[in-house]
């Protein structure tokens, strides 16, 4: 089942299918603003869209989602399935055949061997693969010759399309990060920031946090492509600003993830440069609950411990922090079309959404009686609450940008009345999502109570994304603080249904077990979904060939980018 994007206009399918036929770099430099800066451009080391997305212009994978949410092969002949021979009929192995004639950049062939040590770049347990549940169930792989893959898992895997597919698992060449596998992996400066691909583009230069210039790939395997024979792809700055540099001032051809209220979004297209473009997938802002207790009195490993958090793994605090929230009054402040109120961790595709009741009615009432009926009560009149003495006062931490801001303002006052307190701190974007193991202001360390943020996955099935929550997964010290279980969350009874879902072939009892994590998710205080998120970006009016894809990299099509006359 997929789920095609919305709004997408016919024009922009018009423009992917006229895709450039023209001479690789006719058409000059294309600009593209992020106003996240990347900050590495290895994306097994960082969970940050912005480095995933940027990575993407140069590491490939096997294959990846088009903007229909269909698996298409990218560096490999077919999909392997049951049918065409490529899946086993136990389903305990998956054959790729990589296409014939494929270069790395320098001109070096791509072979299995290149798969095979990715493999064991992500799987090695000192490394802090940021994309670890992909490779989960994997016993072996196999490369009996240059061109053929077959991944081994160690039980039935009905959907083995997890290894080497969507943006974040791309192929690494071997020769190139051979002496950075495990503890080594967040050393390697030069590889993690100048990569050796098969995609279209070259790094030419990459200033962390600021700008990557690229350069057409000499050795891409279509001739005619790219069209464009530079990329300028600068970090920084504001979403308000990127927009403007598009729509209003021209001065840029694309500017991603727009998050800004829709009459601004309106009001810059106004200047006639450029337009918006947006789509549903499965982005989905949300509130994180720590689990462990985030006190600075703690050494990093305390921190990292999981649990217990003082007071967040109390289901009346929890429920009431949720209850207290107006979903659609966020949706109409910050994203208007663009959003939906949602409790959902997966709010696409459709089959795997949850709807619990109220979800989308604040009920302030309703959370101060939760909270009393539970004995957590103001007992010296400060107006804030306590649950065993210890007062519920909140650390609430997101990356910087106007909608985020505008949310936490919300949010704060809500949980005041129901007797929370609440500190807000927002923090530098790139930052944030750097990944930056040294650095206590990533998402990932998690030094707050609270944590807000979106992200998504690629392709419909939420099988690996729903192993962010597995207990193995919760960033530590000795995974360099890499790792997708963000909350540090953890429940025998989630992994033991992840464990069941990996080894279910039919789609209708596949949707019920998602559904019963999904659940587990709100239920249980992993975290509090807020919105529905449309992906919105804008590319200027001379630029072809974009197709915004929600299923995978937003990049992934550059190319077929080219300049309308």
């Amino acid at each position: 089942m997929t789920l095609k994007s919305h709004l997408l206009g016919a024009a922009a399918v018009l423009a992917f299918a006229s895709a450039a036929s023209a001479e690789r770099g006719s058409d000059g430099e294309v600009k593209i603003l992020y106003w996240q800066a990347p900050s590495i451009l290895n994306p097994y080391l960082s969970g940050g869209t912005k480095d995933v997305e940027s990575a993407s212009l140069v590491v490939e994978p096997f294959a990846r989602y088009d903007a229909a949410g269909d698996l298409v092969p990218w560096l490999v002949e077919e999909i392997p399935t049951v049918e065409n021979g490529g899946v086993s009929e136990d389903l305990t192995s998956i054959t790729w055949k990589i296409k014939p004639g494929i270069k790395w950049s320098d001109g070096t062939d791509l072979t299995s061997a290149d798969a095979k040590f990715t493999y064991e770049y992500c799987t090695d347990p000192e490394g802090g693969c940021a994309s670890a549940t992909k490779y989960e169930g994997i016993s072996s792989v196999e490369t009996p010759d240059d061109l053929t893959v077959i991944v081994h898992f160690s039980t039935s895997t009905p959907v083995p399309y997890g290894p080497f597919v969507g943006g974040t698992a791309p192929i690494l060449q071997a020769a190139q990060f051979a002496n950075c596998l495990g503890a080594a992996a967040s050393t390697c400066t030069q590889e993690n920031y100048n990569p050796i691909g098969t995609g279209p583009f070259v790094v030419d230069e990459f200033k962390p946090n600021d700008v990557i210039t690229f350069s057409a790939n000499p050795n891409y395997r279509d001739p005619a492509k790219p069209a464009f024979a530079k990329v300028t792809f600068k970090g920084g700055g504001d979403a308000a600003a990127a927009g403007r540099a598009v729509m209003e001032t021209g001065e840029f051809d694309y500017a991603w993830n727009l998050q800004l209220a829709p009459d601004v979004i309106a009001e810059m297209q106004k200047g006639g440069k450029g337009a918006p473009v947006a789509g549903f997938g499965p982005l989905m802002e949300r509130i994180m609950l720590n689990h462990t207790n985030p006190s600075s009195a703690l050494g990093p490993d305390e921190r990292s411990v999981v649990g217990p958090h003082p007071f967040l793994q109390d289901p009346a605090v929890y429920k009431a922090m949720s209850m207290a929230i107006d979903r659609p009054l966020l949706v109409e402040v910050g994203y208007g079309q663009a959003g939906k109120p949602t409790c959902s961790w997966v709010p696409a595709p459709e089959a795997y959404a949850i709807s619990p009741e109220g979800c989308d009615v604040q009920d302030i009432e309703g959370a101060k009686a939760l909270l009393d009926a539970a004995g957590i009560v103001d007992t010296d009149g400060d107006g804030v609450r306590e649950k065993d003495g210890v007062p519920l006062s909140i650390l609430y931490q997101t990356s910087t940008n106007a909608v985020r801001q505008d949310f936490q303002a919300l949010i704060k006052e809500w949980w005041s009345e129901i007797g929370i307190e609440t500190e807000l701190r927002n923090v530098n974007a790139s930052v944030f999502f750097g990944g930056d193991a040294g650095s206590p202001d990533t998402f990932q360390k998690f030094y707050a109570d609270v944590e807000m943020y979106a992200n998504t996955f690629n392709g419909t099935d939420p099988q690996s994304y729903l192993g962010n929550g597995l207990c193995d997964k919760a960033p530590k010290p000795s995974s360099q603080w890499q790792g997708e279980n963000i909350s540090r969350f953890c429940s025998e009874e989630f992994d033991a249904l992840h464990a069941e879902l990996s080894m279910t072939a039919d789609i209708a009892k596949r949707q019920e077990i998602g559904q019963k994590m999904i659940t587990m998710a709100f239920e249980e205080g992993m975290m509090i979904p807020l919105v529905h998120r449309g992906r919105l970006s804008a590319h200027s009016n001379s630029l072809g060939g974009v197709v915004l894809n929600v299923w995978d990299s937003e990049l992934w099509n550059i190319a077929d980018w080219y300049r309308l006359d």
